[in-house]
């Protein structure tokens, strides 16, 4: 990848996680940026320098990690990754790497107390699931499978209609297809946590 092309990228999917309209699968990662524009940039060095250490999905990867990892996209700046972002993209490796263990054991802390109904209740303003998201027991890997499982979102946005739940919402929605799972594997998963408690 040429470095003005991992610039557009951090561009692309900058626009994808905080724009509602902008879809960087749909777009195939094109944005309306020049050469011209990318040159007059003072931080260009660092795009040459990190399109010669990574292959295109680890570029993209790179840039999904640290759009993820923050609660506020709009407010990730390129300097922030450069100064913390390669930590931000091994943690996110890290976590997708062991996702299923990953899930059931977060599955299995948030139903030890709880029935599946009264985990996705909303009907007494956020649900169980989202404060312990909130929280910080549950990652947001956890709550797009939920959501690619049971298909939770629909209904709360319907039901919640509140900045917090609309923030998560659109991250669990921009950081879906992303996310490549077998959904028949984390419904087992999901199946044997419930059963056994």
């Amino acid at each position: 990848m040429m470095p003005f092309d991992a610039y557009r990228c951090y561009l692309s999917l900058k626009n994808h996680f905080t724009l509602d309209h902008y879809d960087f699968h749909k777009k195939e990662g094109r944005s309306r940026v020049t050469k011209q524009t990318f040159y007059k940039r003072k931080d260009r060095f660092w795009f040459e320098r990190f399109a010669r250490q990574k292959n295109d999905k680890e570029v993209v990867d790179f840039f999904v990690s640290n759009f993820v990892s923050t609660t506020d996209p709009a407010k990730m700046y390129i300097r922030e990754m450069i100064q913390t972002g390669e930590d931000r993209y091994i943690d996110w490796k890290k976590r997708t790497q062991s996702l299923a263990y990953t899930f059931k054991e977060e599955s299995e802390s948030l139903f030890e107390e709880n029935n599946m109904d009264k985990v996705f209740d909303c009907s007494q303003g956020h649900p169980i699931v989202l404060k312990k998201f909130l929280g910080g027991n549950i990652s947001l890997e956890t709550l797009v499978i939920y959501d690619r499982i049971l298909g939770y979102g629909k209904d709360f946005d319907k039901k919640l209609k509140d900045p917090v739940w609309e923030t998560v919402s659109r991250r669990v929605r921009k950081y879906t297809p992303f996310l490549n799972i077998d959904v028949f594997r984390y419904k087992k998963i999901l199946k044997e946590v419930v059963i056994q408690e």
